[in-house]
């Protein structure tokens, strides 16, 4: 009886040594092998590279946004007390211009926050204050 586990035991250890060489054999002397293991390789590579076009585009975008935010309420902060009617008229625009972007930008940065993985650049912010 103990010769016989003993030889399954020795058996089973063979048989998983064969086939262990036969995949190292395979993935590394054979052309299709190789060409699985290179196409694995550039799948990852992809992957990573599209991950960084993303975040990089995102981040670019929220950057334009708080550019364009920041210049209409320069603009609106600069006229809103004029006595001037044309330049209380474009402050008004400019207020409404940047109350626009602030909403963009809000729902742009809750759509798309999983990009930055709970680690958002220290110049991006998560949401811009309305102009009352």
């Amino acid at each position: 009886m103990k010769k016989t586990v003993a030889t399954v035991l020795i058996t089973i250890g063979v048989l998983l040594g064969v086939v262990a060489v036969s995949i190292g054999i395979f993935f590394g002397a054979t052309p299709a092998g190789k060409q699985i293991i290179v196409d694995w390789k550039n799948s990852l590579k992809t992957v990573d590279e599209s991950a960084y076009e993303t975040r990089r585009k995102v981040e670019d975008t929220c950057r334009a946004m708080i550019a364009s935010f920041n210049s209409d309420k320069l603009i609106y902060e600069q006229y809103k007390e004029s006595e001037v009617e044309e330049e209380r008229s474009w402050a008004n625009s400019a207020k409404i211009r940047a109350n626009q972007t602030a909403s963009t930008y809000n729902n742009y940065v809750l759509k798309n926050r999983y990009v930055w993985s709970d680690n958002v650049p220290s110049d991006i912010k998560l949401q811009l204050d309305y102009i009352v």
